[in-house]
């Protein structure tokens, strides 16, 4: 599949660079010190739990970062379900660059595959309805690029990337400057002043702030916390005059009924703090 725009060679050779550092510093010295030099060998990525597979890509790029002479058969892609006793792909090629990258990819691509696999399992929960599945910035560190992009992979939809893309308003925006009129107005003239295009959502906490956002002129509301009942009201008194977003303490078992009050998105940060890492291996070829 495409990757995402913010998924940039430049981001992902940064992210891998930075990845190595921590972990080989003045070398891998238990491979250093066991493995001849110039051994070639192969090893098969095996699968060890039912999973939507996410990090092959990844995989592949961290492999030839490493060692450009490395060799990589891929035979399950990004995206696709795999079964336990699997094998994802074969990477052939020097034995210790197969070693001394084996955790990196590892961890990748288990952290990926876990929000892959609950996003999918989520996002197949909303089939039939027009509301969409996003992430929010509840990310790891650094480890951003890699948890946004196994969003995407599982079928979920990317909310902003960062603080730099879109304005978002928040209770605290909102509480620290005094109103959600004043606020949207001094976010438009900033905009303007700065010359930028960004769209401009708010945090709406009950019915009277979801009417005053809307007075105001966002491009979406969000509508933070709220129940189903009050979310239903929302939807009614918004009527389309702009995007909606329920957010806050939404489970999976709620996502069928969060989506009929009519929400245009659903987002959840547990797609990605909350997700359990896929069981993967890398083992060598005899």
């Amino acid at each position: 599949m495409k990757r995402p725009a913010y998924v940039t060679d430049k981001a992902l050779k940064q992210f891998i660079k930075s990845a190595l550092e921590e972990d080989i510093h003045d070398g891998d010295h238990s491979t250093l010190s066991t493995i001849p030099e110039n051994l070639e060998q192969k090893a098969k990525l095996l699968v060890k739990e039912d999973c939507i597979l996410a990090g092959v890509e990844l995989a592949e790029i961290i492999f030839k970062q490493f060692d450009k002479n490395l060799k990589v058969e891929v035979m399950i892609k990004d995206g696709a379900s795999a079964k336990a006793g699997d094998i994802a792909f074969y990477v052939t090629g020097s034995a210790r660059s197969i070693l001394s990258t084996e955790r990196l990819v590892l961890n990748c691509m288990q952290r990926m595959s876990g929000i892959a696999t609950l996003t999918h399992d989520w996002d197949s929960r909303l089939l039939g309805t027009k509301t969409k599945l996003l992430d929010t910035r509840k990310t790891t560190p650094n480890f951003r690029v890699c948890e946004k992009w196994a969003v995407a992979i599982g079928g979920g939809t990317n909310h902003r990337y960062g603080l730099y893309d879109m304005i978002m308003l928040k209770d605290n925006h909102i509480d620290y400057n005094g109103s959600i009129t004043n606020a949207v107005k001094m976010a438009k003239d900033y905009l303007k002043a700065n010359k930028k295009k960004l769209k401009i959502e708010v945090e709406t906490r009950n019915l009277q702030e979801v009417e005053e956002a809307l007075k105001s002129g966002v491009d979406r509301i969000m509508l933070d916390n709220m129940g189903v009942d009050e979310m239903k009201k929302a939807v009614k008194l918004i009527n389309g005059k702009c995007e909606t977003e329920a957010s806050g303490g939404i489970t999976r078992e709620m996502l069928k009924e969060v989506a009929a009050t009519g929400v245009d998105f659903i987002s959840a940060g547990a797609l990605t703090h909350s997700a359990k890492n896929i069981d993967l291996s890398l083992k060598a070829v005899k």
